[in-house]
């Protein structure tokens, strides 16, 4: 029960403070995506490296911090979108910096500096996608849902798996995750669905209801890889979290492995319809 309600409650402040930011307007939702991506990478970092080669890490997570600010203004600002590719000058830095690295000895550990990019730099950069018009109109709505859709899944996974996936049913992925349930997956399908449709039919997800269903169902699952994925970084290197930042949850990265892959999803499958 101690447990529980340190999660409800570092998890309703993580809630509010999200929202808040992509109500309020486009600088504190920068501002809380910056902040999410180099929290997030630096725990990837202490993961995966600890503190190897901590200058090198310091050059990728300012990689990162360009290629999302550039993004921003690209969508945001009417900042030319050729520029954008100025984004990949940081990463070669980081690459020509490996060539002055005196002690090589844990040479690989490197890959572990592009892989944070793909896979926490790119992702979150793409939220961008979700809050940006073609005409640079910002409205953090449909990002807000998205993250919706991703918490009702997250909610009703916990929900249906601890209740009833402990006891009955097969497990979802036993040799990564051991307490994820084939009973959890369909609970956190169901509330993520049923989310999508409530959104709809308040007018915050503004597209056609089957649209959003499609969506929500898409979301759910690229979330649930998502989640797997982080724990199989986690049972690779023995850690039960990735940080501490948020109290009965673990790490940003434990918050946010669901949206990494989730958010990219909703925002492609838009942007194929032609309704992004």
């Amino acid at each position: 029960m101690k447990n529980l309600l340190k999660r409800t409650i570092s998890g309703a402040g993580f809630v509010i403070v999200v929202v808040a930011s992509l109500l309020i307007g486009k600088y504190t939702f920068a501002c809380i995506m910056l902040a999410m991506i180099v929290a997030a990478m630096m725990e990837f970092y202490r993961m995966t490296m600890g503190k190897k080669y901590l200058f090198s890490q310091i050059l990728s997570v300012f990689a990162a911090v360009i290629l999302f600010m550039l993004t921003f203004a690209y969508r945001g600002f009417d900042f030319p979108g050729r520029l954008v590719i100025l984004a990949i000058v940081p990463i070669f830095i980081v690459m020509i910096n490996s060539l002055y690295v005196r002690d090589k000895t844990e040479f690989g550990k490197f890959a572990n500096l592009y892989t944070a990019i793909v896979y926490i730099a790119i992702p979150m950069t793409l939220t961008n996608f979700a809050v940006f018009d073609s005409a640079g109109h910002y409205d953090g709505r449909l990002l807000l849902c998205f993250f919706v859709v991703i918490w009702a899944s997250d909610v009703g996974g916990y929900l249906f798996g601890m209740s009833l996936g402990q006891r009955f049913g097969k497990k979802l992925w036993p040799e990564i995750s051991p307490k994820k349930s084939w009973i959890g997956f369909w609970g956190g399908l169901l509330m993520s669905v049923t989310a999508a449709a409530v959104l709809n039919l308040t007018g915050l997800f503004h597209y056609p209801m089957h649209h959003c269903i499609i969506m929500a169902i898409l979301m759910d699952i690229t979330g649930v890889y998502g989640d797997l994925i982080e724990s199989q970084w986690k049972r690779h290197y023995s850690i039960k979290d990735s940080g501490h930042i948020m109290p009965g949850h673990g790490g940003l990265l434990d918050r946010l492995d669901s949206a990494l892959l989730a958010i990219p999803s909703g925002v492609i499958y838009l942007v194929v319809i032609n309704l992004l």
